[in-house]
């Protein structure tokens, strides 16, 4: 992320990290909410198989008693129905989706069919009691005597189904907030690690330019520095004033030299009139040419040394200046 800007980099990491936890707290509570409506479901399963034997038991009570209080057994079969029906389409208002896999479907439609014919002997019981018919009575109690561990194991699979969907949508659960931990955890991690990155950056580039602060004028050197965006914008700030004045100081240094230099050469050139002036004979009328020449040239040199005096004030006031500017940086 070195390319990007310091700012950028914190409001991206910080908005995949809300994203994430967002993420997984919103997931978590939808699968916690679906465990809710399971548990509903496998307690309707387990009634299920709960109102076979009560039908039953009403069955075998009454065959023996002959009484004709239908109201318990009636009561079963209704809630036994409208279980079932739940089970297999579901329930809006209970707000329980239908049979989640195809096995379970499939195990609902058997236990519907099985459950016709159960139905339709316990209407034929009912009546046999009402009409005192012996034989249909016993027919019933057979039928029920012989089907009714059918029914109850074909109740029992369809919760052994729910059961086992529930224990695998747990573990999915499970592994799930186990593996968004784990990702939450690096990416955390990371963060940290571009955090820490920036913040080394940034400890870098002061530290260069304290010693920058601290530097002889002339030795500045530019600031080479790896990072973010903003870092490296203000390093490149920083080299174009040391190369401008890098450049001032050259260029004072050799006007300097080169004043310096014609200084000495025009003494030499006066040494060496005042030699020649010695070895002339006649001299009245040369004196006078060569005075006036050299008067020009003492006034030359005169001249070049003022302008060399005045190249180190340039340069004195340049130091200056720029002294001024590190105790300012």
């Amino acid at each position: 992320m070195n390319n990007l800007s310091v700012s950028s980099t914190i409001k991206i990491l910080g908005a995949l990290l809300l994203s994430s936890i967002f993420i997984v707290i919103s997931v978590s509570i939808y699968l916690n909410q679906k465990n809710i409506k399971d548990a509903t479901i496998v307690n309707i399963a387990g009634k299920q198989r709960m109102l076979t034997q009560k039908i039953s038991k009403n069955i075998f009570y009454l065959h023996q008693s002959k009484s004709n209080d239908f109201l318990e057994m009636d009561r079963a079969i209704t809630e036994f129905k409208k279980g079932l029906s739940i089970l297999k389409n579901g329930d809006e208002s209970l707000d329980i989706a239908k049979a989640p896999t195809k096995e379970i479907d499939e195990r609902i439609t058997k236990v519907e069919s099985i459950w016709s014919e159960f139905e339709k002997n316990s209407l034929k019981f009912k009546e046999a009691i009402l009409t005192n018919n012996t034989r249909g009575l016993n027919e019933v109690f057979s039928y029920v005597y012989q089907n009714n561990d059918k029914l109850l194991y074909e109740v029992d699979k369809i919760l052994t189904l729910y059961t086992h969907h529930i224990e695998e949508k747990n573990t999915f659960i499970k592994r799930f907030q186990y593996i968004s931990f784990g990702f939450l955890s690096i990416f955390a991690l990371f963060a940290v690690i571009q955090l820490r990155e920036i913040e080394s950056h940034a400890r870098e580039f002061f530290q260069k330019y304290k010693d920058l602060h601290q530097a002889d004028i002339k030795e500045l050197k530019p600031i080479d520095i790896d990072g973010e965006k903003e870092f490296v914008e203000m390093a490149n700030d920083m080299n174009c004033f040391i190369n401008r004045v890098n450049s001032v100081m050259d260029y004072s240094q050799n006007a300097l030299e080169q004043s310096q230099m014609a200084s000495k050469k025009l003494e030499e050139l006066s040494v060496e009139f005042s030699n020649i002036l010695d070895e002339l004979e006649n001299r009245s009328e040369i004196l006078k040419q060569i005075d006036k020449s050299e008067d020009m040239v003492i006034e030359s040199s005169e001249d070049l040394l003022r302008t060399t005096k005045k190249l180190n004030n340039l340069k004195n006031q340049l130091d200056k200046l720029l002294k001024s500017c590190q105790s300012n940086l």
